[in-house]
């Protein structure tokens, strides 16, 4: 066992210079401000604090120098006294099918540019009163740059429909005012360089990690206890190990293990799980720079925003054609053991029927209907859904042992589904081209309520 010190040298000096470019990049990217005057760093005043939020503080508002450091949740960049200014807003919902409050809008007319109209599109044209999209300040005209830490400028729009539906009771957007995207278009910026730096250059998402022991090698890492700093652990990983396979990197700092929050793990407490010898751990870590631009940021390090690397279990969308006999599957309303909650199984698969080609067990559990979530539906009203659909339903299921592993991580089962039937669904890419996800869309306005 390795075991070494670990203090991050990432102070204000580096997060000036990762900050704040010298003039000749300034000009290539198209950023100008003047020098001498502040940059005006802003939260919305509005964004509070959520019973059952995981470690989400208050957001407090902020202004600040550029020479006295950088401790930011939203950023502006003043071009004389003009400013572009970002905004980062936090969205929470209770369970149980409550809408975050807002519609979000494409519109691609004829007249749409091919270059800029999916930038243009992604503005949000109805915020409800009294929702969770009002209270933390979200307006009309507002356009979305970010989807819980994930860029989502030239995405397809039905991707970004889907990612905000799945993604549980937590939502957090980087969003410019109607006015301030004009203003940032008409002088040229680039906003997908403008999100980058304002996260920071090197930041990246905490990954969930799925790591599973090999016989002999075992799980392939250690956790080292950082000496004066309570309850914080960082990962050592072996070289080639199943961890490293997993996506553990070594320095990486534990923040979560098997659904529970390392700081509230004592070492005691992790040995005994570690001595038990667990066929299988999940962990959710993050690495030093990135942890500081989260904190720097005041965003909460949570599975909601995490990547996730070798899980057994991830809910799958299934296109199903209706036959002459229908699509040849049964729904029905089960009652979970020793508890009061009920699931929607799928049940009695015909042999060779639509179900069955495309890829539906028995006793999977019914989670969306094209792509609206129906976990807290009544079974007539998902028969309702399926019946409206025509001859074609796209059905996104789970086991029923991928439902419990999503439970021990606390987090939504849908999170992390995939499609792959559509590729712009995928974790790794949005659309091909700028122009071919426009020409796709362009003759339609596209509206959903979130």
């Amino acid at each position: 066992m390795v075991f070494y010190s670990f203090a991050s040298d990432f102070g204000e000096a580096s997060l000036l210079k990762m900050l704040f470019l010298n003039k000749q990049e300034l000009v290539q990217r198209k950023l100008y401000f003047r020098l001498g005057v502040d940059l005006v760093l802003l939260q919305d005043a509005d964004m509070k604090t959520h019973t059952g939020s995981q470690d989400i503080g208050d957001f407090p508002r902020f202004t600040f120098n550029p020479k006295e450091g950088i401790d930011n949740p939203a950023l502006s960049i003043n071009d004389d006294d003009d400013e572009v200014v970002l905004r980062l807003l936090h969205l929470h919902r209770s369970e149980g099918g409550q809408s975050f409050g807002f519609s979000l809008r494409w519109d691609g007319g004829l007249e749409a540019d091919l270059e800029t109209d999916l930038e243009t599109g992604l503005e949000v044209s109805v915020v409800q009163p009294r929702s969770p999209a009002e209270d933390c300040g979200l307006k009309v005209g507002d356009r979305i740059l970010e989807v819980n830490e994930e860029n989502v400028i030239n995405v397809h729009f039905k991707r970004v429909e889907r990612k905000i539906k799945f993604c549980g009771c937590h939502l957090f957007l980087l969003v410019l005012r109607k006015d301030r995207y004009e203003q940032a278009v008409s002088s040229g910026l680039d906003l997908r360089s403008l999100a980058t730096e304002f996260k920071g250059e090197n930041c990246r998402r905490p990954r969930l990690c799925h790591v599973l022991r090999d016989p002999g090698r075992g799980l392939g890492f250690n956790l080292i206890s950082l000496e004066g700093h309570g309850r914080q652990f960082i990962v050592s990983t072996e070289s080639g190990g199943p961890a490293e396979r997993a996506g553990v990197c070594s320095g990486d700092k534990l923040l979560w293990l098997n659904g529970t929050r390392a700081s509230s793990l004592s070492q005691s407490a992790l040995n005994k799980t570690m001595r038990k010898g667990p066929a299988a751990v999940t962990l959710l870590v993050i690495d030093g720079v990135s942890e500081d631009c989260f904190r720097r940021r005041k965003v909460p390090i949570v599975p909601d925003l995490a990547e996730c690397h070798n899980f057994p279990h991830r809910a799958r969308t299934m296109n199903l054609s209706k036959g002459k006999d229908g699509y040849g599957f049964l729904l029905r309303q089960e009652h979970i053991a020793f508890s009061q909650k009920t699931v929607h199984v799928l049940r009695e698969v015909d042999s060779g029927s639509p179900a069955e080609e495309a890829g539906m067990e028995d006793g999977d559990l019914l989670l969306a209907v094209n792509n609206e979530p129906v976990e807290h539906l009544e079974h007539d009203d998902i028969v309702k859904l399926i019946r409206q659909s025509g001859d074609s339903v796209n059905l996104t299921a789970l086991s029923r042992s991928g439902r419990d592993f999503y439970k021990q991580l606390r987090i939504p089962p849908l999170l992390f589904s995939q499609d792959p039937a559509d590729p712009s669904f995928t974790n790794d890419t949005a659309a091909s081209t700028v122009g071919e996800v426009a020409r796709e869309q362009r003759t339609f306005k596209v509206e959903v309520f979130l």
